[in-house]
């Protein structure tokens, strides 16, 4: 990776979603804060990094079908989409790639506040480039012991941390490279998402465990989204839970769900402390 290639991406706010574990809400949560982050009067570039499932470019080219189809006016990012080379890269492949990725985010740059990206789950030279060039990672992951092991290692018995697992010691290592680099700190944030509606034993030996890992690994652990089945609704048709709350907008009439939601993200925006007003709104009548 070129030094004067990696120092041109710093006009933009680089917000980088990920996590190696599948499953665990990125790409909710990528759209999420894009969506807000316009609401809010920025300018928003999205660039999606996992070529093989797309999803992050799915919901954008949903939210703009759904738009088209009932002349809505929904806000939509400046979205582009990276493919690898190979599905067998080279050291050669992956230099090229990843120099390619930072001209591309370079130039978004220069042209945007802010670039929402989303990562593949699962370990890539594009994605640990990436992270290396994060202001900002978010990392979702289920309230969960096996999304947990992506991030620490606990003892069998007593369920205690012993230490870093090998997605945390990536991001050690790219947080340190963007520190060498820029003599800038990479915040990261760990959401815990699709959180249990009921307390349990688990749920609090899961809070110990990240309130121990956040000290070793300097990460603040903020409450993501609950396991709720209207953002799985959401994605067909490119919606957030910002978007109106009215029935032509939503395509059914609005519910107590689609409020919750609601609050549930502006709690979320609130607590990544990203300098945006909360977009804010009431339920609308049907």
């Amino acid at each position: 990776m070129s030094h004067d290639m990696a120092a041109q991406v710093r006009r933009a706010r680089v917000i980088v979603v990920g996590n190696e574990k599948g499953g665990s809400g990125k790409s909710t949560v990528a759209m999420h804060l894009a969506i807000a982050l316009l609401k809010s009067n920025r300018t928003v570039a999205t660039l999606d990094l996992d070529s093989r499932q797309k999803t992050f470019t799915h919901y954008i080219e949903n939210r703009h079908a759904w738009a088209q189809q009932n002349g809505l006016d929904l806000e939509i990012p400046d979205h582009r989409y990276f493919i690898e080379n190979t599905d067998h890269p080279t050291a050669e492949d992956e230099a090229a790639d990843g120099n390619a990725l930072i001209a591309q985010i370079g130039e978004l740059a220069r042209d945007h506040d802010f670039i929402v990206i989303d990562t593949p789950g699962r370990d890539c030279y594009l994605a640990r480039v990436a992270h290396s060039l994060a202001d900002t990672l978010v990392t979702p992951m289920n309230d969960s012991f096996v999304d947990f092991d992506v991030l620490g290692t606990v003892d069998r018995a007593t369920l205690g941390v012993t230490g870093s697992s090998h997605y945390a010691q990536m991001v050690e290592d790219a947080r340190r490279q963007r520190h060498i680099r820029d003599n800038a700190l990479t915040d990261w944030i760990v959401l815990r998402n699709r959180l249990a509606m009921l307390a349990s034993r688990n749920t609090k030996t899961l809070s110990q465990g990240l309130d121990d890992l956040s000290g070793r690994l300097s990460f603040r652990c903020v409450e993501g989204l609950a396991e709720r089945v209207i953002f799985r609704e959401f994605f067909v048709r490119g919606l957030t839970a910002l978007d109106a709350l009215d029935a032509k907008t939503l395509g059914t009439r609005p519910t107590l769900s689609h409020v919750t939601a609601r609050l549930e993200v502006e709690a979320l925006l609130a607590a990544l402390k990203l300098g945006i007003a909360q977009p804010g709104g009431e339920l609308a009548a049907a």
